[in-house]
């Protein structure tokens, strides 16, 4: 039973990757910025490769500079980093993970502010709170692992 409920959990972490993907794409099409759409449908193709690579570090890497990219060119790609930090922390370890939360985070809030054109209280708030609720979620499910004896995938 736990193990449908990780599996359920795990896609909805994807499908709200991939419906928060189609937003921004779409948003980028409407304001008709091609370019940033086709770097969204790339992003989304790097972000569903992950399902069948290895080396999931590499691919991370991958799909946190494709990001980086998109968050930088318009506002809809920040939001994407939420599902990314379940991604931190379901292929790295937990330092490494712990790090790259607050990096990702760290860079969502100054993309965000960047694009708003300053520094709010929301823009801090939001995606912080966001990053303590994902991380709390991950180790929870970790925790959960452990104590059925299963390893986490």
């Amino acid at each position: 039973m736990m193990d449908m409920s990780l599996r359920l959990l795990r896609w909805t972490v994807h499908a709200t990757a991939f419906t928060l993907l189609v937003v921004a794409v779409l948003t980028a099409l409407r304001e008709e910025r091609v370019a940033v759409a086709v770097g969204g449908v790339l992003l989304g193709l790097a972000y569903a490769a992950g399902f069948a690579i290895e080396g999931r570090r590499v691919w991370l890497g991958s799909v946190t500079a494709g990001w980086v990219v998109l968050a930088v060119a318009a506002p809809p790609f920040v939001w994407l980093a939420f599902p990314l930090l379940f991604s931190y922390l379901h292929v790295l370890p937990l330092w490494g993970a712990m790090f790259g939360v607050g990096a990702l985070t760290s860079a969502a809030i100054l993309a965000a502010a960047w694009h708003a054109g300053g520094l709010t209280v929301p823009l801090v708030l939001g995606p912080g709170v966001a990053a303590v609720v994902v991380t709390l979620l991950a180790l929870a499910c970790r925790a959960l692992l452990a104590e059925a004896g299963q390893r986490p995938e």
